[in-house]
């Protein structure tokens, strides 16, 4: 569950670490972000090798919250950070890898080409 003013970590090669969420997409007067929604964000800092600048404005897919989230069959997941992948003006992935592990409802929304980038096997 993200909001407004929340922090939020890079699990991409894009260039980004930290992040700050200014709008959430997908609905009048919305205050949640959940995994899966495309989010507005401002890069605050950035490591060594990078694709991007420091207070660019981008768009950004949630893969992993903080919050416990429940799945239909009673399975929860929970993750130690806030974290979010790059995506360009045209809803694509900015980068060419994804690391770490990411919610299962991913696969439910049908993000197929988040999923050929990270190295797990999920089918």
């Amino acid at each position: 569950m993200i909001q407004k003013q929340s922090k939020v970590q890079s699990s991409d090669n894009s260039g980004m670490r930290l992040g700050k969420c200014i709008h959430i997409y997908g609905g009048y007067k919305r205050n949640y972000g959940f995994v899966g929604d495309n989010i507005l964000l401002s890069i605050k800092t950035l490591r060594l090798v990078r694709k991007v600048k420091r207070g660019e404005l981008h768009k950004a897919l949630i893969i992993r919250t903080r919050k416990k989230t429940r799945i239909f069959d009673g399975i929860s997941s929970k993750f130690k950070k806030n974290s979010v992948i790059l995506l360009s003006k045209q809803l694509k992935v900015l980068s060419s890898r994804v690391f770490g592990p990411f919610s299962r409802s991913l696969r439910k929304k049908k993000i197929i080409r988040l999923l050929l980038l990270s190295n797990q096997s999920f089918f």
